[in-house]
């Protein structure tokens, strides 16, 4: 490796570890300042279990997330490495594929992503893994918005694996990662926030129930074995892993509005 590629990738690194870990914090600080500080005497009828967990937890939970980070920037600088090799479809010019499949790769990065994340959370899970790998992010069982990404390193590395996946099966615009990695972040803390957000009823629409809560998420984390999807409810429903009491239980939390009169 001759001294310039080094000090390319060097600072890859350092950037992107330093983007992530901003977004981190952009996301999960202002979820947590907002709904658990500046809200929660108005919303405290929306927590999911019957108290928010202490900040010895959540200190815990920022640890690995920052341990979570620097996994990140060092699959980043892979990334570099396998693009300057000529091994990935990472394009430059929008133009080069034109808006609609801009959009539409979006799109494909989302959906692959909440295949991707239902599979290997599910292999994580088996008994023979889950202690080397998944067992960190199970310690929030009442989990906080800095838990979106506490994580072993290995599970870390699965987690991000899904960037290079993409980039090598399918043309893809470093804006459009970008869009996706910032939709993956709010879907993530929303779903360890530990307060549900949406309207009665969400559920059972038939117009909204393919989307997962965080109800659903933090109901995995209470009860482990079921509620393994990501974004969206279809792979729970396909391979009946929803808890059998998921329906009730988002129910029961917004039979309430999520504001009441002061």
């Amino acid at each position: 490796m001759d001294q310039d590629f080094f000090l390319k990738s060097l600072g890859i690194f350092l950037m992107g570890t330093t983007v992530v870990t901003l977004r981190y914090f952009l996301f999960a600080g202002i979820a947590y300042g907002v709904f658990w500080k500046k809200l929660r005497e108005r919303i405290s009828h929306r927590i999911i279990q019957a108290k928010l967990p202490e900040f010895q937890k959540i200190r815990t939970e920022i640890k690995f997330s920052l341990s979570t980070m620097v996994i990140f920037g060092l699959v980043g600088v892979g990334i570099f490495w396998a693009k300057s090799a000529g091994y990935t479809k990472i394009y430059k010019n929008i133009s080069d594929f034109g808006w609609p499949y801009f959009l539409f790769s979006i799109i494909a990065m989302i959906v692959i992503h909440d295949a991707y994340f239902y599979l290997t959370h599910r292999l994580m899970h088996h008994r023979s893994i889950y202690r080397y790998v998944h067992e960190v992010h199970h310690r929030s069982t009442n989990p906080s918005p800095w838990a979106a990404f506490a994580f072993h390193p290995y599970e870390a590395v699965i987690e991000a694996g899904i960037v290079p996946l993409v980039v090598l099966i399918m043309p893809v615009h470093g804006l459009a990662i970008f869009i996706f990695l910032l939709f993956m972040t709010f879907l993530n803390v929303l779903g360890h926030l530990s307060i549900e957000l949406y309207p009665k009823g969400f559920v059972r629409n038939p117009l909204t129930n393919w989307n997962n809560t965080t109800t659903h998420h933090n109901m995995h984390h209470r009860y482990f074995q079921c509620n393994y999807g990501l974004y969206f409810n279809w792979w729970d429903k396909l391979f009946k892993t929803n808890h059998n009491q998921y329906a009730k239980e988002f129910e029961r939390i917004t039979e309430k509005p999520l504001f009441l009169p002061k």
